[in-house]
């Protein structure tokens, strides 16, 4: 099944998520090369695609687990929750409609 993961963002988030970026891309990435990742982007603080020092509220990422509990596994073991950058992480069913 699809699950949608809402990773927060806390306030001052920018510089934890630059230091681990890398790490937090790579394991999204594991998931697009196993067919399993639908979508993934952070939310801007501001309307642009660049928001620059002003950073993001949080991340959305949809791919398929097995189940709730490994979903929620899979997103409380992301670096950014590690380093603080998320300090929030909301997983739940998703249905896909479209497209």
């Amino acid at each position: 099944m699809l699950y949608a993961i809402f990773g927060s963002d806390g306030p001052d988030s920018l510089a934890a998520r630059i230091a681990v970026r890398g790490a937090h891309l790579a394991r999204v990435g594991e998931l697009r090369d196993q067919g399993r990742l639908v979508l993934a982007g952070p939310h801007p603080r501001l309307e642009t695609g660049d928001p620059g020092a002003t950073g993001f509220t949080g991340s959305l990422i949809v791919a398929e687990f097995a189940s709730l509990e490994e979903a929620k596994s899979w997103a409380n073991a992301d670096p950014y929750v590690h380093a603080g950058a998320w300090t929030e992480v909301t997983v739940k069913p998703f249905i896909q409609v479209m497209p």
